[in-house]
């Protein structure tokens, strides 16, 4: 089967998987966002279905202070006896923890929370002997490098720490996985920090507890070599190795799609890719040891009927299409793909049964503060368009500074909206396109609005946003009004920081006071236009 890289576009970093008879479930990074650790299922590698989360509610993931791109960093799942483990790392609040799970699409435990250092943690189980299998829990440690220790499942009781190594190939090893396989131990580890210079290294072991032997060729993957720096895919690494249902293996991994030239930049955060495996003396080569493409063919033959289907796209449906997002708010619940930025003050977003509206009720707090009234989703294409129809009048009598919109944002300091607000000496309500780069702020553009409902509009390239207003005189073929525009590379890693991605969203504040007008968001709407996009470039070739 065609396929293509990544296969889970848009900022999903870290990706870890296991398989389950011929299931597959993998989960990612999820930071400062609620709820965390986005849940995948799929019985072919390629078509994810997103199943929810592992940590929906306060008590697991307190994220009420977490600062952009800290929260909750790289989790391990793992199938064990008929049962779930995730763990990872709150790093803003908590440090390791386990949830454990029946049913991956259910509620998760609470966490058990376990007193190491580090980030990064493992979980394999050793089967040798007749008791109980010897669980270890494997994480970077900090200077040593990869530690590991004993422990209780049920306390988080740790056993004495060892190191297993402190670098194979580069600087900043981390992200350890163990695994057994034809009774030999190998460990699976990121290196080289988490841009350019990433890689995947491993090493082998006869016992999990023993130093590890490293493998001569590291890095097993990486994209930072001459031939790789000219690849549509960088920063390869932090990879989990998964043995299919026919006996192949592959590797998921993270990686970025830069822009721009040398050196570039992306904005859509790390994205989890896929590769194959084969073995060659006992050790993985990844993709025939050559760069991994876009373009990617998985063929695995499933056989057995899945006592719990799971609706999956069809082959002829394109991949971009796979990921939009129509007509959200008709449900009693926002669907898997949405999330809030910290903990949500949950009475401030309500859903209006019957309507398909979604009803924020603004905080003081704005988009550059903690728990700001936002929900929203994954930019996951460069060509995308976002579009929602909001119905918001604020009271030009109430001394509230009064706004809600739309809003492209990759953190609290880097960010695009085109709000709603009254301005000027006779309170005009207005459209405004606002651009927050650092410690800049700007009003880069504005226009009266007439009474009722607006539509907002977000239309994004490889390179800008442009912000614009339709009419819906016409609903088949609607005016559009151009703001302005906007770079993409400003909400990009290379100018930001951090280690997530844009999202494309819904805000309300009243700029440090409770809002007394509803925002009533009657339909959202997020579509690839990337098939669109080739055919301009089609259509320009052709007469040229």
């Amino acid at each position: 089967m065609h396929a293509e890289n990544p296969i889970l576009p848009g900022f999903h970093p870290d990706p870890s998987i296991c398989r389950v008879g011929e299931d597959y479930f993998l989960a990612t990074s999820s930071f400062e966002y609620f709820p965390g650790v986005p849940l995948f299922h799929s019985r072919n590698l390629v078509d994810w279905e997103p199943i929810g989360h592992a940590l929906t509610r306060d008590d697991q993931l307190p994220l009420e202070t977490a600062d952009s791109s800290k929260g909750v960093f790289a989790p391990t799942l793992r199938h064990h006896d008929g049962t779930f483990y995730l763990i990872t790392t709150n790093v803003s609040a908590g440090g390791h923890f386990v949830v454990t799970a029946d049913d991956p699409r259910g509620e998760w435990s609470d966490p058990t929370w376990i007193d190491a250092p580090g980030i990064d943690p493992d979980l394999f189980w050793d089967d040798r002997g007749d008791g109980d299998p010897t669980v270890y829990v494997t994480y970077r440690g900090g200077p040593d490098g990869i530690e590991q220790a004993e422990v209780d499942l049920e306390t988080g009781a740790l056993g004495e720490p060892r190191q297993l190594c402190n670098r194979l190939e580069g600087d900043y090893t981390e992200a350890p996985h163990l695994y057994e396989i034809d009774g030999t131990y190998y460990l699976l580890v990121a290196e080289g920090g988490t841009h350019t210079k990433h890689m995947v290294s491993v090493a082998r072991a006869d016992d999990p507890t023993e130093p590890f032997e490293s493998h001569p060729d590291n890095p097993v993957l990486s994209h930072r070599n001459v031939s790789g720096m000219f690849n549509p895919i960088q920063a390869t690494g932090h990879g989990d190795l998964v043995q299919a249902h026919d006996g192949s293996w592959w590797l998921v991994f993270l990686g970025i799609r830069k822009h721009g030239g040398h050196p570039g930049w992306h904005h859509l955060g790390r994205e989890t890719f896929l590769a194959p495996v084969e073995w060659n003396e006992g050790w993985p080569v990844v993709n025939g040891g050559e760069p991994v493409e876009l373009d990617l063919e998985v063929d695995l033959d499933v056989e057995t009927a899945n006592p719990n289907p799971s609706p999956e796209p069809s082959a002829d449906l394109e991949a971009d299409s796979r990921w939009e997002t129509r007509d959200p708010f008709a449900g009693d619940e926002l669907g898997p793909e949405w999330n809030y930025r910290h903990n949500p003050e949950r009475d401030r977003y309500e859903l209006a049964d019957g309507t398909g509206a979604l009803v924020l009720h603004g905080s003081p707090a704005t988009l550059e503060d903690e728990q700001p009234t936002f929900v929203g989703r994954r930019q996951q294409h460069f060509d995308c368009l976002a579009r929602t129809r909001l119905a918001f009048d604020p009271d030009p009598d109430v001394d509230v500074d009064e706004e809600a919109g739309l809003t492209v944002l990759y953190d609290d300091s880097h960010h695009y909206d085109l709000g709603v607000v009254r301005r000027g000496d006779d309170g005009e309500r207005r459209a405004i396109v606002r651009q927050r780069v650092g410690d800049i702020e700007e009003i880069t553009a504005e226009t009266a609005l007439p009474d009722g409902p607006v539509d907002l509009v977000c239309e994004a390239t490889t390179e800008t946003y442009r912000f614009a207003l339709e009419s819906a005189v016409d609903s088949a073929k609607p005016e559009r009004e151009t703001l302005t525009t906007a770079p993409t590379k400003y909400l990009a890693t290379e100018v930001a920081g951090g280690f997530t991605g844009v999202y494309v969203g819904l805000y309300a504040t009243g700029h440090g006071e409770p809002c007394e007008t509803p925002a009533r968001f009657e339909s959202f709407e997020y579509r690839s236009t990337e098939s669109e996009a080739k055919a301009e470039v089609e259509v320009e070739a052709t007469t040229e």
